[in-house]
């Protein structure tokens, strides 16, 4: 089977270049990523689907085609123009995605995929839109939802302007919507994110998030080529560097891994530190941020939005003080980043994650098969993943609990880490991933009824967002 998956946001190429260092670059890249080699992996022939950048200060992206190594015959990534040659954010792409898509068929020809595979609110619209023009059915996974992000981001009808200029909601909206009432199934991580995500009212009519047939549950999966106990030649300059580093300090750590985002709630764990000496006392706390050694001298290197996270945790953290527990790790790579989480976990290390609210939370899973101890945010997918008592659960707006969770990880961390790491390996891999979507796409090749074509102007829904806002104050 020929598969295509519909991915316009960030880029792919063998190096996974940029990888968390951009909001663009986020995890749905990995996944995005995975799922494609575990379908060829079982034998079926996969595109991914991207645009093409010729920008001088984005390099890797200006072929037409690239290929992982292990998998050039039967997976390409394609780059097809959308809005230009320089590298726009995703939230300026929406006006190029017909052009985008029809550079695509154009491309293909006749020799059309099977099945589409959209990812976020611009994939299934891409996906939308090949529908449109071709037949081709297609799956929706959202990742993350504008509802919640609009809501999260404290929109009312007060600040509506700025938030529509600034994320696009109308556009991502629409496309959400569009991609929900057409696709032949909706791919969630967890029946949470379907029954909660998904009933948002933002979304009535486009969707019965009550209709087990409009989903298909499938979590996703760690790589395990990667993410493991077993130690690599890496293992070895990873651990002697961080020997050096850390000194005489041979105590466990709360190690968080992030990009600086506000939603991920880095300076949930930070306060929780400087409020509680225990924790201090039993734990020092690393955050591994790509890109950042010096974080006094590279938060000039960000953009604003970044800025702002690292700046709030630099002042707590300066204020406390406790400068002296706290380290900054710059990790170049997910080799790296599984040698630096063996390392952590043979000193009985804790792994954080206290986002806000979690789609799913793939971070945790990979740290859970190196052997680290999860304390992760109660709110989305983590309650999930860890529902057997594997993990600690932690409420992300408050600082005393997320406390006390990381104490209780530290105090237990052979029970959980061992107990974790068989969670994963039993439930959380990317092959079991890829026969779930397999599963779905059964079902979507035997819908191939023609829709019509979807016209620019329809991709607004400024009035729905609006008269929501003005109910919900």
């Amino acid at each position: 089977m020929h598969i295509v998956f519909l991915n316009p946001q960030g880029n792919f190429d063998p190096k996974d270049s940029y990888l968390t260092e951009h909001p663009d670059f986020g995890g749905q890249l990995v996944y995005v990523k995975e799922v494609a080699q575990a379908m060829v992996d079982l034998g079926h022939r996969v595109d991914i689907v991207t645009r093409r950048i010729r920008d001088v200060d984005w390099p890797e992206f200006a072929d037409e085609q690239d290929f992982y190594p292990d998998y050039a015959e039967n997976l390409r990534i394609l780059r097809f123009p959308c809005g230009g040659d320089r590298f726009l954010e995703k939230e300026k792409l929406w006006p190029h995605m017909p052009a985008f898509i029809d550079a695509m068929l154009d491309f293909y020809g006749e020799a059309l995929p099977d099945v589409a595979t959209g990812h976020y609110a611009d994939g299934g619209y891409c996906a939308v839109l090949t529908k449109a023009k071709t037949g081709v059915p297609f799956t929706f996974t959202g990742h993350s939802l504008g509802a919640q992000k609009l809501e999260k981001l404290g929109t009312n009808t007060a600040n509506w302007q700025d938030m529509e200029a600034q994320y696009c909601f109308s556009r991502r909206i629409a496309a959400e919507r569009m991609s929900m009432t057409h696709a032949a199934r909706i791919i969630v991580s967890t029946s949470q994110e379907q029954k909660e995500q998904y009933a948002h009212s933002l979304y009535a009519g486009a969707v019965d998030a009550s209709d087990n047939q409009n989903f298909a549950v499938t979590p996703p999966g760690v790589n395990q080529r990667i993410f493991a106990m077993e130690a690599t030649q890496l293992d070895n300059d990873v651990s002697a560097s961080l020997d050096a580093r850390f000194g005489a300090d041979r105590g466990p750590c709360t190690v968080v891994s992030s990009r600086l985002d506000e939603k991920k709630n880095i300076i949930g764990v930070v306060n929780a530190y400087a409020a509680n000496a225990d924790l201090r006392r039993r734990a020092a706390l690393v955050l591994c941020v790509r890109g950042i050694d010096d974080p006094e001298t590279d938060i000039d290197k960000l953009g604003g939005a970044e800025k702002k996270v690292l700046r709030e945790i630099l002042d707590v953290i300066n204020q406390a003080p406790m400068g002296d527990r706290v380290h900054f790790l710059n990790i170049g790579s997910q080799l790296e980043l599984a040698a630096t989480y063996r390392y952590f976990a043979r000193r009985s290390s804790v792994f954080a994650l206290t986002s806000f609210y979690e789609p799913f939370g793939l971070a945790p899973i990979e740290a859970a098969a190196t052997g680290l101890a999860p304390v992760v945010t109660q709110n989305g997918g983590p309650s999930e993943i860890f529902e057997d008592g594997s993990g600690v659960l932690v409420d992300p707006f408050s600082a005393d609990h997320i406390a006390e969770g990381l104490l209780d990880g530290l105090s237990r961390h052979a029970t959980l880490a061992a107990a974790a790491f068989r969670r994963v390996q039993e439930t959380y891999t990317w092959r079991r991933t890829a026969e779930g979507y397999l599963s779905a796409i059964d079902m979507a090749r035997s819908d191939h009824v023609r829709q019509s074509i979807l016209s620019s102007e329809q991709l607004d829904e400024t009035a729905r967002i609006q008269n929501y806002l003005g109910a919900v104050e």
